[in-house]
């Protein structure tokens, strides 16, 4: 049975996507800091407590996991702070969630992956990459994050390895809803279907880059945004 590693695995994309792998057939583990409202309750899925801030500890958690068939690069965290009222404290969680515990995560797990000639990667970027995003830090590790995508498809590539990233548009998470209607009403403007998309959406675009796209598909980002560019 193949295993999924699923970052920020309890709420929001990331349940959605386990529910999507443990659908598929496979084992999931769980990634995430804070289980306490988390209600998925199957056989196939192993929780794994861990807060990604800590990225000293991610090589040695990652040791004792066994192998990992695909990687799932979803946790993520945002603030809704001027660009220059941002506390160092929020910068720097940012800066560790969203884009140097996946780099962390892809380099301790590309050994194994490179044995086996075999792995896949799927990172969550945002249409926030795609702009100059009002929250500076999330904008910044979003883009950053796409662009790690295509550097280790490059480097792992040729061991049959497909590094791919999908970047959502407005989706109905916690996170969607932290933000100030005005900002809501914003984007809602520039979406073709007049709504934000649902976890679910985006947890099958991940399940399909995650086990069944095609291998020349390697390095892309997938938008999953239904035309929410700000205008």
């Amino acid at each position: 049975m193949p295993r999924a590693l699923i970052t920020g695995a309890a709420r929001g994309i990331g349940k959605e996507t386990a529910r999507a792998f443990l659908g598929a057939g496979w084992t999931v583990l769980g990634l995430d800091k804070d289980f306490s409202n988390f209600d998925l309750k199957d056989a196939g899925f192993e929780r794994l407590d861990y807060d990604l801030t800590n990225l000293a500890g991610i090589a040695s958690m990652i040791d004792g996991l066994g192998e990992i068939d695909t990687l799932v690069n979803n946790a993520g965290t945002l603030y809704c702070e001027p660009y220059n009222a941002i506390p160092e404290a929020h910068q720097r969680e940012i800066l560790a969630v969203n884009l140097e515990a996946p780099i962390a995560l892809m380099r301790a797990l590309a050994p194994q992956m490179r044995a086996r000639k075999s792995g896949r990667i799927v990172n969550v970027g945002s249409v926030a990459a795609f702009t100059g995003h009002p929250d500076l830090w999330y904008g910044a590790t979003k883009a950053a994050l796409l662009n790690v995508t295509k550097s280790f498809a490059g480097w792992l590539g040729r061991d049959g390895i497909l590094v791919n990233a999908v970047a959502p548009g407005p989706t109905l998470t916690a996170m969607y809803e932290q933000l100030p209607q005005s900002r809501k009403d914003g984007v809602m403007r520039s979406v073709y279907s007049g709504r934000a998309c649902t976890p679910q959406e985006v947890a099958q675009a991940i399940l399909w880059l995650g086990s069944a796209s095609p291998e020349y598909m390697n390095g892309t980002t997938l938008d999953v945004n239904n035309g929410a560019y700000p205008r």
